[in-house]
């Protein structure tokens, strides 16, 4: 089983990482490359671009002026242990167990606008250009169109490794564009998760954000083999519905709490 996630605006580079081990992203070169084409965009071109402030602008252009290789635990950080938003909140990261995260190696996969796909323990430098973005670049009018079908390959890469072919897709919209689905040799299947407000249940992005996290913990725990694992997700309160469900969907609901 594998499955994927988004990365987060939010970086942390600060707190200690909990291991020592870490990997090189297998897309560095088409990272590396992507990098040096945001170099020549000023912090005004990246704020109008990306829709941020000045200040962040000013940031982001600093940071693709640092972008360097090699990539080494004095200039980058684990991606697990870098990212610092919802998902990543659910997901706990520095909690899981040796073996959880030995697992995580081989069976989470988080997808990114700058490296195209990472594993946990991938070094990575701090940046932001989020897979939405309408950069122009080499290779077309946007990053899916530079990305093209290279994540997707790298999933199958990684779907074949791993030994099945269920890829659980606890990413956003945005990112998950960034898989072509007739050329990804598995199955998809993706946890919804829906709270209770004012006697209905709906999705509510900043909860389901957190319990995509916690779902990939819950994965990652129990090293879970199958969609019938799965249902039998029940963190904070979320219990799996057979009646909202189908095959390729799985819904999850939480009364107000």
């Amino acid at each position: 089983m594998l499955v994927v996630v988004s990365p987060a605006k939010n970086l942390d580079y600060t707190s200690p990482v909990p291991v020592e081990k870490a990997t090189q992203p297998v897309l560095l070169d088409d990272a590396a490359a992507l990098a040096e084409h945001c170099r020549s965009l000023s912090p005004a071109d990246l704020a109008s671009l990306m829709k941020i402030s000045d200040k962040l602008a000013t940031l982001n252009a600093n940071r693709f002026n640092a972008f360097s290789t090699p990539f080494t635990k004095e200039n980058a950080r684990q991606a697990i242990f870098a990212f610092n938003g919802d998902v990543y909140t659910g997901l706990d990261a520095a909690t899981l167990s040796d073996d959880a995260l030995a697992y995580a190696q081989s069976h989470l996969r988080i997808l990114s606008g700058l490296y195209g796909v990472l594993r946990p323990l991938d070094l990575m430098q701090p940046y932001r250009l989020e897979m939405g973005t309408k950069l122009a670049n080499s290779k077309g009018k946007n990053l899916y169109e530079y990305w093209g079908n290279t994540i997707t390959t790298e999933l199958n890469k990684a779907l074949s490794q791993q030994g099945d072919n269920v890829l659980v897709n606890l990413a956003s919209n945005e990112y998950f564009k960034s898989v072509k689905p007739k050329s990804l040799d598995g199955m998809i299947v993706t946890p919804v998760f829906k709270d209770q407000k004012n006697g209905q249940y709906k999705v509510i992005s900043f909860f389901a954000k957190k319990a995509r996290g916690l779902m990939a913990r819950y994965i990652m725990e129990h090293q879970t083999e199958d969609v019938a694992g799965l249902k039998q997700f029940n963190e904070a309160g979320y219990e799996f519905s057979e009646e909202q469900s189908s095959d390729s969907e799985l819904v999850f609901l939480r009364d107000e709490v």
